[in-house]
């Protein structure tokens, strides 16, 4: 994964490769409640059978959607590249994805986006929450809404894991109210997390008869001083333990030679793969991250060279869910804080755009190979279908079987899952 040394210099930039971890009891206000929907135990068991599961790719800093999903070859914005025939007849998207155009039957387009946000850090948050940043009010990221909504009892690993550079297995404030169970755990890139080991001279006996009675002193303390947080903690401790026992879900080693020379030995490809063991394996929802597309200056050298880095293990890795049968319960999502300007700067580059950009998404609860919206010739504005951020969040929901209308019960008050404001793209949804 190349360094990019000609962002914006935002603050999210300068922190771009780092992760920030959140305290272990992230955010406020109560930890327990449901979604009133799940309580029933046909719907439980329905979902458990789909074994849904989300993939999102982030493409961070602002992937171009002309030198990606929606490209305006020979027109005074199109720049140098050309637009190349996929899979899906009459469908076209940039020669920099040719691995891609060959999978594009199993995804969708949504060209007709209009997020009004042109800061990173607050697209961000707009992208992954649907609802815009707002000064002392915190929302769930969607990988936190589905690990909850999908939350099965008898699953013990993490709902929610993000593949990323700078991360050592420690968890987010990401979850919000929903709670630290579903705040997302962060790895360093394709390594398990850290401390998953026991030390070499804890004999196993002893580790046991230590663990009996740290479950005394928790069960006795819970008869009168039980709390939200005592229950965190409780929780943390043994998903900690579970990770120990499962620790080989995260062994990259334990995948063919074949298999990693099909996904590259950059950084990306190790991990894709690594997230594709993971949805294996019953993590809901895994997150890869690819940066830094603030392209600003040299926009078509850097894309030419960081989308042939991002081409050929997402394509392998849509191709190999489709193999083994994962498509049709795993839901991809490949998207960014916003575009680029069609207007070419005088550094050949591109700026933030939010006006008129593109997503890409596939797979479960989704009509394959379609593209939903219009961009103008000159892509300067949408055309027809324009949507916000809020419908992909409903969307996503409703692609995974879920009511994006329904509220999670959290300490006896009601949050909505989704933004009420907005509604799912329905011509997409299968």
């Amino acid at each position: 994964m190349k360094t990019c040394t000609y962002a914006c210099g935002s603050q999210e930039h300068l922190i771009a490769r780092r992760q920030f971890m959140g305290t272990l009891v992230a955010g406020t206000g109560a930890m327990m409640g449901g979604l009133d929907l799940f309580a029933q135990p046909a719907v439980a068991r329905e979902l458990a059978r789909d074994q849904k599961r989300m993939l999102v790719v982030r493409m961070a800093g602002g992937l171009s959607q002309l030198e990606s999903w929606d490209p305006k070859p020979g027109t005074k914005t199109g720049g140098p590249f050309r637009a190349i025939p996929t899979s899906v007849p009459g469908l076209h998207i940039s020669e920099l994805l040719p691995h891609t155009a060959k999978q594009m039957h199993h995804l969708t387009l949504v060209r007709s986006l209009n997020t009004h946000e042109n800061d990173h850090g607050k697209g961000h948050h707009l992208m992954m929450t649907g609802r815009p940043k707002m000064e002392g009010v915190n929302y769930p990221e969607v990988g936190a809404v589905i690990a909850k909504a999908l939350d099965q009892s008898d699953v013990s690993l993490p709902g929610h894991i993000k593949v990323t550079a700078g991360g050592g297995g420690g968890r987010s404030a990401d979850s919000a109210y929903l709670g630290p169970k579903y705040a997302s755990m962060s790895l360093d890139g394709d390594k398990p997390p850290a401390n998953i080991t026991a030390p070499g001279d804890l004999k196993a006996d002893i580790a046991r008869l230590r663990d009996e009675f740290r479950c005394l002193a928790n069960d006795r303390f819970a008869v009168r001083r039980r709390t939200a947080e005592t229950d965190a903690f409780v929780q943390s401790f043994e998903q900690a333990q579970e990770l120990m026992k499962q620790k080989e879900v995260f062994d990259l080693s334990k995948e063919s030679d074949q298999d990693r020379e099909r996904y590259g030995s950059h950084d990306f490809g190790r991990h894709c793969l690594l997230a594709r063991r993971l949805l294996e394996k019953g993590i809901t929802c895994a997150q890869v991250t690819h940066t830094n597309y603030d392209t600003h200056n040299e926009n078509f050298n850097f894309h030419f060279e960081q989308l042939g880095e991002f081409d050929a293990p997402f394509a392998t890795l849509v191709a190999d869910l489709a193999d083994r049968g994962m498509l049709d319960s795993t839901l991809i999502v490949v998207l960014s804080e916003f575009g680029r300007t069609p207007r070419i700067n005088h550094y050949y580059g591109r700026d933030h755009w939010a006006k008129s950009w593109s997503v890409c998404l596939g797979g479960c609860g989704l009509q394959a190979g379609a593209v939903y919206g219009e961009t103008s010739d000159d892509g300067m504005e949408v055309k027809e279908h324009e949507v916000d951020a809020g419908h992909l969040f409903h969307t996503y929901l409703r692609a995974l079987g879920l009511r994006s209308t329904a509220s999670f019960n959290i300490g006896g008050r009601r949050f909505p899952m989704a933004n009420p404001a907005f509604e799912p793209i329905r011509d997409i949804l299968a």
